[in-house]
């Protein structure tokens, strides 16, 4: 039978524009898009470009092209018909796939000028509620948060679990779940993207915490939309729910590209683990669905890393899913890239089997009331080891709370989703990050910091804002101390943060604020615009802060009265510098020091050594080919030599003598015969030719054998 086109997994592919390094290179772009197609050309090799086929090709390298595609677009291409089946029911799926830095959050998260999918469907969700409901259709919608780093999950919403790593398992009523993960009520978008906002934020203070820079964990976004239909008549109600899950992956690397090493190249290791086992999922999908039709079974190993198994339903189940590959026009980018779009070919034939969710609520609540009974029953009377009845507990312990959380009314949980935001606002202050807005557009006549990462949707999403003086430090320290002497007011973690490291403070100067930085540990890392800093140094508007290994700050000024228009201006040059170029600042800053130049050059001498001593090899490997043809040659000419002096054709062969290396010598005498000699010795002579003639081709035989087995 013919497979149904609404089943198979929709795929799309975008190439993102040139970044500024790429430009400074004048890198080649590999990459074009014709209609639906994609097309790769090799760096070196361009005769025989490969092409592969999706449902949507999106061109954002150019903006001058004319099949240039941005973020509205690529919402109205693949978003839009997400929205559709949600509303019919349908569960859905958007998830981002590509290299690191290849534009998946961008796509998916977007900017604040910019939004990416994600932003836009949930605009667009309650946009369409306010246009659908009345007194007989009403609608709920609840939205979680998690991100899968290191095979282990946190709730990137709830404060009191965000440290915690939430277990995974498959629950006989509702499939692969999330012990504990907070599921919110929403009432309008601002309610949401709020609730987004501080997740990113949850997610950004973790990332920086772990020495990372840029998409490390995955993020799955989850809205789950409720649609209740009332027979106003009869007043009998009946349900439809369809969950969107909306999932932006980290992006896959090679260590030897990236350089990872130690506790990155582990958590590299994991990363592309669960994107290998992502391909294997794929792959057994695409070759279950025969090219003829026929279902083949075939073992789905969705349960090798927790993506997939959160990923189960989408990935071949009960969902209408999109794939977003994005990729990198650049030459230096060709293998990544082609990967990337081979990994999207094969999920072109994947298969899902999307069905409507109709009335699931009593089905669901009857089922888990029932779990519940069982599971109280097996505690009770098992006699089992301890971690089997301790596995028991919880197990009960989460459906009870499946069942109350269900069991609550709508207005309870909006109020528990406000409970839990105001929480997170609280957590976030206490480490010094301001909850009034986030990035550079949030009040211009204060001093602060703002966060810069490698991810555009983590990128200046913290604002520490600065009152008279702050001490930038870590918490590891402060637990059992008292006294303002001890306090930190903006908290980090990671590598080469000390507990009290920094201390910023403004000072009255001529009727004029600055701001001022200094060490308060000798053992603190501050690099300012990528100079490494040991005395107390004066701040400017834009100028960059590094603290630490891994926390790099923008500075944001008030601007002076002086001079507003240099204040303005040197504003815009600060908006031009971000993450890249404050960590090529400080690269520059540790090439400069003086210890790393001997090691640069020492190295640099090591290199160079072996670079002749490769050559010598080289050359020397030539010399020893050329004499072994030469060699080869002189064989081949004494073994002809040979032949041609005893072959059955010639009654008296001259017998001329020739040296091993085929150059002539004496001459043996002919031997001679009678002038007309009888058939008898005529018939003798040849006789014993051919058999002369069967020994020496026995003797050349084994004479090749030795010698390509020697040489």
């Amino acid at each position: 039978m013919e497979i149904e086109e609404e089943g198979k997994v929709k795929v799309a592919v975008r190439v993102r524009p040139f970044n500024k390094r790429e430009r400074d290179l004048n890198t080649k772009c590999i990459v074009s898009m014709i209609d639906d197609q994609a097309i790769l050309r090799h760096p070196i090799d361009e005769k025989q470009p490969k092409t592969f086929a999706y449902d949507h090709c999106f061109n954002s390298s150019d903006p001058t092209a004319s099949n240039f595609i941005d973020q509205n677009e690529v919402f109205e291409r693949v978003g839009t018909a997400v929205l559709i089946n949600a509303f019919a029911g349908y569960n859905a799926c958007i998830f981002a796939y590509g290299q690191t830095g290849s534009g998946k959050s961008y796509t998916m998260m977007g900017t604040a000028e910019n939004p990416g999918i994600i932003p836009r469907l949930c605009c667009s969700i309650f946009q369409k509620i306010s246009e659908l409901s009345s007194d007989s259709l009403a609608f709920k919608v609840e939205v979680s948060y998690m991100e899968i780093y290191n095979e282990k999950v946190r709730d990137l919403l709830d404060p009191k679990k965000t440290n915690k790593n939430l277990k995974v398992r498959e629950h006989k009523v509702l499939g692969p779940m999330v012990d504990g993960l907070s599921v919110l009520a929403v009432s309008s978008f601002k309610q949401i993207a709020s609730l987004m906002e501080e997740g990113n934020k949850s997610r950004t203070v973790a990332a920086t915490n772990m020495n990372t820079e840029s998409s490390r964990s995955h993020a799955v976004f989850n809205i789950r939309l409720t649609q209740t239909l009332t027979d106003t008549k009869n007043g009998f109600t009946g349900e439809k729910m369809s969950k969107i899950s909306l999932v932006d992956l980290a992006g896959s690397e090679r260590a030897q590209k990236t350089g990872a090493v130690g506790k990155r190249l582990e958590e590299g290791g994991n990363i592309n683990k669960s994107l290998t086992t992502l391909g294997m999922v794929i792959s057994a999908l695409a070759e279950r669905s025969h090219p003829n039709g026929i279902s083949k079974p075939k073992f789905i190993p969705y349960r090798d890393s927790i993506l997939t198994w959160l990923l189960k339903d989408s990935l071949g189940g009960n969902s209408r899913t999109v794939m977003i590959a994005t990729v990198s026009p650049a030459a230096d980018n060709y293998e990544e890239t082609l990967s990337t779009l081979r990994y999207a070919d094969r999920a072109t034939k994947i298969v899902n089997h999307a069905v409507i969710n109709e009335d699931p609520n009593a089905k669901v609540i009857r089922e888990l009331r029932e779990e519940v009974e069982t599971l109280r029953a097996q505690i009770s009377q098992t006699v089992k080891e301890q971690n089997e009845t301790e596995e028991l507990r919880e197990r009960l312990a989460e459906s009870e709370r499946l069942v109350e959380l269900m069991n609550k009314s709508w207005d309870e949980r909006l109020k528990d989703t406000e409970i839990v935001y105001r929480e997170r606002q609280k957590d976030l202050a206490e480490i010094g990050i301001s909850v009034a807005g986030s990035g550079i557009k949030v009040e211009k006549d204060r001093f602060y910091l703002v966060n810069l990462n490698a991810d555009p949707s983590l990128n200046e999403l913290l604002v520490y804002y600065i009152n008279h003086q702050a001490v930038i430090g870590s918490a590891e320290q402060q637990q059992g101390m008292t006294g303002s002497d001890e306090k930190v007011d903006f908290i980090l973690q990671g590598l080469g943060v000390q507990h009290r490291h920094a201390l910023l403070k403004i000072v009255e100067d001529d009727c004029q604020q600055r701001l001022f930085i200094e060490r308060l540990d000798a053992k603190a890392r501050i690099c300012v615009n990528g100079r490494l800093i040991t005395e107390r140094t004066l701040l400017r508007n834009g100028y960059r802060l590094l603290i630490g290994n891994n926390h790099f700050f923008r500075v944001n000024c008030p601007k002076e009265a002086v001079d507003i228009s240099a204040s303005i201006m040197e504003e815009s040059n600060a908006m031009l510098f971000d993450y890249y170029d404050a960590w090529q600042e400080v690269n520059s800053g540790i090439n400069a020091n003086p210890i790393t130049t001997a090691v640069d050059h020492y190295m640099e001498q090591i290199t160079k050594k072996h670079e002749v001593l490769v050559e010598n090899d080289r050359a020397f490997q030539k010399e020893k080919q050329a004499a072994l043809e030469q060699q080869y040659e002189a064989f081949e000419k004494y073994i002809q030599g040979l032949t041609q002096s005893f072959t059955p054709s010639t009654p008296t062969p001259s017998f001329g003598y020739l040296t091993p290396m085929g150059t002539p010598g004496c001459q043996f005498p002919p031997i001679g015969f009678p002038t007309n000699p009888k058939a008898s010795m005529r018939s003798k002579f040849f006789n014993w030719a051919q058999q002369r003639s069967f020994s020496i081709h026995l003797k050349i035989g084994s004479f090749h054998r030795f010698f390509f087995f020697f040489f």
